[in-house]
């Protein structure tokens, strides 16, 4: 499954409901299941976890309107990863990476 690690306090964010776009810089044609993952650093309990599978619906240009639901003000490159369907999983160690990457993991 495709995975995308999130630092903390974002991912904290996304696990209470409050965030649900992700943004980055860089885009992706990727749609579908994504393995949500903290990443290993600033350490905290959830650290180096995936904790969730959401649906990528869609990337596009941050506008100011998704401030709110990115809890981020706009800034330079930035895209708006569009999270749906978010399912929380038992959480496990994943050994993140930059950018997509693959985990061996399926969910029904």
């Amino acid at each position: 499954m495709k995975a995308l690690s999130i630092r903390e306090p974002w991912a904290g964010m996304i696990r209470n409901g409050k965030k649900t776009i992700e943004t980055r810089t860089w885009s992706t044609k990727y749609r579908g299941k994504l393995l949500l993952c903290t990443s290993k650093s600033p350490e905290r309990s959830f650290s180096g976890k995936a904790f969730a599978v959401a649906s990528l619906v869609d990337v596009r240009p941050m506008t100011v309107e998704d401030e709110a639901k990115a809890c981020c003000r706009i800034y330079e490159k930035a895209q708006s990863w569009i999270l749906e369907s978010l399912t929380f999983i038992d959480p496990f160690v994943v050994k993140g990476r930059l950018g997509l990457f693959e985990v061996d993991y399926e969910k029904d």
